[in-house]
């Protein structure tokens, strides 16, 4: 646990069943908003009402609207390029990951001076310009809360995390309505990435009182409601503790860490495209029970807040295994897949596997159990 910590939020966050509304009253001052998003949300239609709060204040706006899924850098860099051209002088974001991600990066690359490329080797080179404020359409990344942005660099075949405190967001909303029709699959991939970050981030070697108020909350708020959430269209009071359970994991990540779970499925999302969230869903209980010795604390210490009735498990040793079998239980009510070879992966792509996960040592060193290239072969291979 670290001595020394610090936290870094939002400048505000809104929440509950009317925080959209506060659009109004944010735009004040505001001349033209560029609106990041993707196909998938102005589909869905759900693009529509923020944008219309937009629009009654009088702010002009341009709609960025063509981001891929799961960008690489250079994509990204393509959608920052007609942003700078837009003469925007805020940011919104009205999306998942990907959106948010490329608006931070956005808002610290407004001039010319530097590109995401730049970035990669020196994150502190982007120098908050704009403005921004985030409505997240899922309840999982937790990118709202942090100064993460994750880019595809295709060299690599890997996912690189750019970390720069100026990226956290000005204003987040948080508001239900945004995730009522998700999708199961979405739904469920996203829940589990939250899921990640709060077990991750609680038993970091960066954990810290801050990061395990924030992380231990959203663990027990997501473990106690993301099936519900997930199955039940109408489950709103479900929906709504994973809306704030996913920003409370990602405050946690801005305090502490993620660790191997996130370490080792980066590979997975940067060659193969596998879905962010379910590639940490791979490898979380694998990881989890490959950290077990290290963590067996920290897991009693959250069996004991998650478990509210029929508390079966005494010793710490019961308490820990509890917490990782739940864990299972969770991602496999989920259907989310478990295996590589749905992906046709197989023992050929091993190497390439060990070699590029044991390449992010940035979350690596935070893992309590160090991970030695034949502990990360051995864990793709508990997923082959």
């Amino acid at each position: 646990m670290l001595t020394d910590y610090v936290l870094q939020m939002p400048r505000a966050v809104y929440g509950g069943e009317h925080a959209l509304e506060n659009i109004t009253g944010i735009m004040q001052g505001v001349k033209k908003a560029a609106v990041f998003t993707d196909q998938g949300i102005i589909g869905a239609g759900l693009l529509e009402y923020p944008l219309s709060l937009i629009k009654e204040t009088g702010v002009e706006t341009v709609v960025l609207g063509d981001l891929p899924a799961e960008p690489t850098c250079d994509q990204t860099q393509e959608v920052i390029n007609r942003f700078r051209e837009s003469g925007a002088d805020f940011i919104v974001a009205v999306g998942g990951g990907s959106v948010m991600d490329t608006a931070k990066l956005a808002s610290v690359l407004s001039t010319e001076n530097f590109c995401v490329r730049d970035l990669l080797d020196n994150p502190s080179l982007g120098e908050k310009g704009i403005k921004t404020l985030m409505i997240p359409t899922t309840a999982g990344t937790g990118s709202e809360a942090t100064p993460n942005s994750i880019v595809a660099v295709p060299e690599k075949e890997l996912k690189v995390g750019i970390v720069n405190a100026a990226m956290i967001a000005d204003y987040v909303i948080l508001d239900s309505r945004m995730i009522k029709m998700l999708p199961r699959k979405i739904a469920a991939a996203t829940g589990v990435d939250a899921l990640a970050h709060a077990i991750e981030c609680f038993t970091s070697k960066k954990s810290n009182p801050f990061s395990d108020t924030f992380a231990l909350e959203a663990l027990d708020m997501i473990m106690n409601n993301i099936e519900d959430a997930c199955d039940k269209p109408e489950a709103m009071d479900a929906k709504k503790a994973m809306l704030t359970a996913s920003f409370y994991a990602g405050v946690a990540i801005t305090a502490s860490g993620t660790t191997a779970v996130h370490a080792l499925s980066y590979p997975l999302g940067g060659k193969y495209h596998i879905p962010h969230g379910v590639a940490n869903a791979m490898m979380l209980v694998p990881v989890m029970k490959f950290n077990e010795p290290a963590c067996r604390e920290k897991f009693a210490l959250a069996y004991d807040r998650i478990v509210k009735t029929d508390k079966t498990a005494e010793t710490p040793e019961e308490k820990s295994a509890w917490i990782i079998n739940r864990l299972d239980e969770i991602v496999k009510h989920l259907e989310i897949p478990s295996s590589l070879k749905d992906y046709g992966i197989g023992s050929n792509d091993l190497e390439f596997l060990v070699t590029a996960g044991m390449g992010v040592q940035r979350l690596l060193v935070n893992n309590m159990r160090e991970v030695t290239p034949d502990d990360a072969r051995n864990l793709y291979l508990e997923i082959m």
